[in-house]
């Protein structure tokens, strides 16, 4: 994929003035220059542009909030006096597995914010003293190939060390929204309400069990009242038949 397509699929919609971040890695470069890349991307900080066959940064355009440049596994032996003016702020410049051979080739490289330089794998690097030499050259750099004067190894790798920066203003939003989400869908004390409904929802139900013995009780009493006043009628009935029989005897022994 060449580098104009692949600019235009990392925008995903966007316009280049929304762009912080862009990576263009392993697609192909046009002549070995920077093509599709304007000024437009005027907010850009960390662009990488790993392997795509660069053998010059001529045509980079005037990024002034650039902080990060990947310029590493390209075929770059020159040219670097443009990056003190297209990138005035750049921190940050990997150029590692390049053409670079000798300490005149980065000697351009004098911008004040320059903190960071890594030359891995470039010819330069056998050079006698060559660590020495640089930091004399560029005074203004605390680490070379990852590592400061005293050999102190840096806190991260400069690509780690920038982007978990982005990645942290990333999280920073997501905890934003989230919070927000919490606001509306569940406002404090929302769950000592429900956990108050359920436990008037179980007492309502023992309430309703009690009702249902009392009712139940009540009907018992009522089904042996009903035998009672059976047992009473039928004594009444026998009484009453008796004394008419002595009636009928009575009247019998009159008639005799």
């Amino acid at each position: 994929m060449d580098m104009k397509k692949r600019i235009h699929l990392e925008l995903r919609n966007r316009t280049p003035s929304d762009v912080k971040e862009l990576v263009l890695d392993n697609c192909r470069s046009n002549e070995g220059k920077i093509e599709g890349l304007t000024d437009e991307f005027e907010e850009l900080e960390f662009l990488s542009t790993i392997n795509v066959g660069l053998t010059s940064v001529a045509n980079l355009p005037k990024l002034n909030k650039l902080k990060k440049l990947e310029l590493s596994d390209n075929r770059i032996s020159g040219g670097l006096e443009v990056l003190s003016e297209k990138c005035p702020n750049l921190t940050h410049l990997n150029l590692s597995g390049n053409k670079i051979k000798d300490l005149s080739t980065i000697e351009p490289l004098k911008l004040d914010s320059l903190k960071s330089l890594d030359l891995f794998n470039c010819e330069v690097t056998n050079l006698n003293d060559y660590r020495d030499n640089v930091f004399k050259l560029l005074p203004q750099l605390t680490y070379l190939d990852g590592y400061d004067k005293d050999d102190k190894e840096a806190p991260d790798s400069d690509a780690e060390a920038y982007v978990e920066g982005l990645d942290d203003d990333d999280d920073e939003d997501d905890d934003e929204v989230d919070e927000d989400d919490y606001d509306e869908d569940a406002a404090p004390g929302d769950d000592d309400d429900e956990d108050g409904e359920e436990d008037d929802e179980d007492e309502d139900g023992e309430e309703g069990e009690e009702e249902e013995d009392d009712v139940s009780g009540e009907e018992e009493e009522e089904l042996n009242d009903g035998e009672v006043d059976d047992d009473d009628e039928e004594e009444e009935e026998e009484e009453r038949g008796q004394k008419r029989k002595r009636e009928l005897d009575e009247e019998g022994e009159e008639d005799d």
